[in-house]
């Protein structure tokens, strides 16, 4: 699923923190890309080396018994308007 993140002032620090504290809520295995570089999106070391911006579209694929519900939960994640 594409998306635009919306969430202020993207994904550093705090923000990263909670997206991969909910993206370990789920047994799927998750990845988020960014243009051509992709990352499990429970590692908080490679989330944070995508320095997602504000406005930045990214791709997030899950892969698992619980992938349909952590895309939704994750998707709806980014797109919150904070």
């Amino acid at each position: 699923m594409k998306c635009i993140v919306n969430v202020n002032p993207g994904l550093q620090a705090s923000p990263a923190s909670s997206f991969v504290q909910t993206a370990n809520r789920f047994s799927s295995e998750i990845y988020l890309t960014k243009g051509e570089r992709r990352v499990n999106a429970k590692s908080i070391m490679g989330l944070l080396s995508l320095a997602i911006a504000k406005g930045d579209t990214i791709e997030l694929k899950a892969t698992g018994g619980d992938s349909d519900e952590a895309i939704q939960a994750l998707g709806d994640f980014l797109r919150q308007d904070n």
